[in-house]
């Protein structure tokens, strides 16, 4: 079974620092008073390493990177 990591933004606990687009620009943009919009949820393999660095370096724990069965 293949198992796909999916990249999800928690908008009550996200305070809008901009970290997850300054590590992972291409799968975050930015909305005008700094919050994440997602490009796409599905993480792509070559993207995964940083997608967990930009995970990890959330300063209030907003973003998750999810595993989904697929």
């Amino acid at each position: 079974m293949t198992r796909t990591r999916t990249l999800r933004v928690d908008r009550a606990a996200c305070t809008g620092h901009g970290l997850c687009a300054e590590l992972l620009p291409e799968m975050v943009d930015l909305d005008e008073w700094g919050y994440p919009i997602l490009k796409g949820t599905a993480i792509p393999s070559q993207l995964r390493a940083h997608a967990r660095r930009a995970v990890a370096a959330c300063p209030v724990l907003a973003l998750h990177a999810d595993r989904e069965a697929g």
